[in-house]
């Protein structure tokens, strides 16, 4: 079972997405700001993080460049979840060091997706 680690603000939107995900498979760690994320994947060594942008106390770009800074988390790949869908917001998150970009509302299929595109890219399968 992959463990994805779910950084959402919105007590909503976080418990829509993992509960859907975790009916595929997936074990879901949470969390609701960038600090959390980054204390929660270094305990729980996620295969794959999913990151709101627009969080409290540290925001989505910010954690991301935290993560690819740190030498036992810069191999976690990350996708950026977002409302913003402006060409430049994406290239906003992958100079910040995300793997992949999202829009929300999440079309779950299409998430799906790239979830597994990215876990057989750094597992080698």
């Amino acid at each position: 079972m992959p463990t994805l680690l779910l950084v959402e603000d919105n007590e909503m939107n976080r418990d829509m997405l993992s509960r859907r995900l975790e009916r595929r498979g997936f074990v879901v760690v949470l969390a609701e700001d960038g600090q959390q994320a980054l204390a929660k994947a270094a305990a729980t060594r996620p295969d794959l993080v999913l990151m709101d942008l627009s969080l409290p106390v540290m925001d989505g770009w910010e954690t991301t460049r935290r993560f690819k800074a740190d030498p036992v988390l810069r191999t976690i790949p990350i996708i950026a979840l977002t409302a913003h869908a402006m060409s430049s917001d994406e290239r906003t998150a992958r100079e910040a060091g995300c793997d992949d970009f999202d829009t929300k509302p999440v079309e779950l299929a299409r998430l799906l997706e790239k979830i597994q595109v990215l876990l057989a890219a750094s597992t080698g399968n």
